[in-house]
């Protein structure tokens, strides 16, 4: 275990520059990853994509949203991917933009595994897992709307290290469309999170049973994007006890333990922790995050429900380096002014925009200095 004494900061760190491995960010302030589903054809990002991330620049990163790192690894209707020359300039378009207006940008990368739906998959085929076991969740099909997700197929032993391939081209497609990094998909429940889980993997092979070996997959894949990208300009997001996608383990606490621990060893850019349930309570189930931070000795990024004072105390005592912001991005592309500030935040406009559509919900957020223009204008008008 690593012996960390947490150095305490200023009241004002969240808003100043900082460093993850060689990215250089304006602030601690992290958009991050959030699937919404307007990809056009070919699973290409969407007309309205660039101006979207392009919107929240001033965020100190945007960790795009999950995205394909093969045909299979789909699971969910318009999510985009990142492993053919078209979805290549899509988002070459996007990266360019933001970097326009001085923005850092990296790409979460993912494999659904079992967390899809045979509509997803070439010719019908099962979606794959590490075990033939079925999730209990749903997504959302066009033309039938939310279904059950299929029953998987467990994935040979010999077509792993295509998966790893997989990952590793993908992350070559990453840096061609620009991206200053990549965010390897390790939690909610998705292919690389179903392995290290006891309650998914129920394998035999060297990729199940112990804690090492259900580790293995997720290791491989992360040492084989630090090897394209830089370790330094690598991140892996987990979700120790988050039971999205039907995510559960016996011993999240002893698992999770390990994976830091042998994470630790490459040396990356960031690790991006879920605390609790994705988008729910942040203390479903007792557990130690400061045994995991302890085992990492680089850029720690916390996440889940986090408001402005939280996130304002968690990095001035050291407990974060960075903190990741889902919904208040969604409304506010502005967010790092408005916190900084203490500015009234955007409420959100209607689920319907969530996923799927198109500029409104997604590019329509008024600014600040939008609202204001429209407040003083309104003054103006005679009654």
């Amino acid at each position: 275990m690593i012996n960390r004494t947490l150095r305490t900061r200023s009241a004002r760190a969240l808003f100043e520059p900082a460093q993850a491995g060689a990215l250089k960010l304006a602030n601690r302030i992290v958009m991050a990853p959030l699937t919404r589903n307007r990809a056009g054809p070919g699973l290409v990002p969407g007309p309205f994509a660039a101006d979207y991330y392009a919107q929240r620049a001033s965020a100190g990163l945007i960790i795009a949203e999950a995205t394909q790192v093969s045909a299979q690894a789909q699971g969910y209707a318009d999510t985009p991917g990142c492993y053919t020359d078209d979805q290549v300039l899509g988002w070459k378009q996007v990266t360019d933009a933001v970097h326009a207006r001085g923005g850092t940008i990296v790409v979460q990368l993912w494999h659904t595994g079992r967390v899809s739906h045979v509509s997803f998959q070439k010719d019908g085929q099962a979606p794959v897992g590490p075990s033939a076991i079925r999730a209990h969740t749903k997504t959302f099909v066009a033309g039938q709307g939310f279904v059950d997700v299929s029953m998987p197929r467990a994935l040979e032993t010999h077509e792993i290290p295509g998966i790893v391939e997989d990952f590793r081209h993908a992350c070559r497609c990453a840096l061609a469309a620009g991206f200053d990094g990549v965010e390897v998909h390790g939690a909610h429940g998705y292919l690389l999170d179903a392995f290290l889980r006891d309650g998914t993997n129920h394998r035999t092979d060297a990729y199940g049973g112990t804690i090492e070996n259900r580790a293995r997959l997720l290791l491989e894949v992360a040492t084989a994007c630090a090897a394209v990208t830089g370790a330094d300009r690598l991140g892996v997001r987990l979700s120790p006890v988050s039971s999205a996608g039907d995510s559960h383990d016996s011993d999240p606490q002893a698992l999770f333990n390990h994976v830091v621990e042998r994470l630790n060893l490459l040396s990356l850019a960031y690790l991006h922790v879920v605390e609790g349930e994705t988008g729910g309570a942040r203390d479903s189930i007792a557990f130690d995050y400061a045994a995991l931070r302890d085992r990492f000795d680089g850029v720690w990024m916390a996440n889940n429900g986090y408001d402005r004072q939280m996130a304002i105390d968690a990095v001035a005592s050291g407990r974060a380096d960075l903190v990741s912001f889902g919904r208040l991005f969604i409304a506010n592309p502005d967010l790092v002014e408005r916190l900084s500030g203490n500015a009234p935040l955007n409420p959100l406009m209607g689920q319907e925009t969530f996923y799927g559509g198109g500029a409104h919900g997604y590019t329509d957020y008024p600014t600040l200095e939008q609202s204001r223009a429209s407040s003083s204008v309104a003054q103006k008008v005679p009654a």
